[in-house]
């Protein structure tokens, strides 16, 4: 499946590229700039950010699973970077707003 359709980026690669990130430093806390940046790709609309953090959300768990992390480490940082992704979408939908609030002013 296509998640950046800028750049033609499926959810396969995006997948791969996390789980060499993970591979290099599995606690590291993965952000769409470094997924896209081990690409050699930029985001462009950046419309795809809040899939692409739930892929890495999701390859994260699947990959500490693989390696066989005791649950209780999975999960309190699994649920860091739900919050983490929550407050960033919680900025972003304000951020919109206030665009829109500006715009019809």
């Amino acid at each position: 499946m296509i998640v950046c359709s800028c750049n033609i980026i499926s959810d396969r690669e995006i997948r791969k590229v996390i789980n060499e990130l993970l591979v290099e430093d599995p606690w590291r806390l993965i952000v769409p700039l470094q997924v896209y940046h081990a690409m050699k790709k930029r985001g462009k609309c950046c419309g795809c950010f809040p899939q692409l953090v739930d892929l890495i959300v999701e390859t994260t768990e699947a990959f500490h699973r693989d390696l066989a992390t005791p649950d209780y480490e999975i999960v309190s940082f699994i649920d860091k970077l739900r919050d983490k992704h929550r407050q960033c979408e919680t900025a972003r939908l304000i951020a919109r707003k206030r665009m829109e609030q500006i715009r019809a002013a």
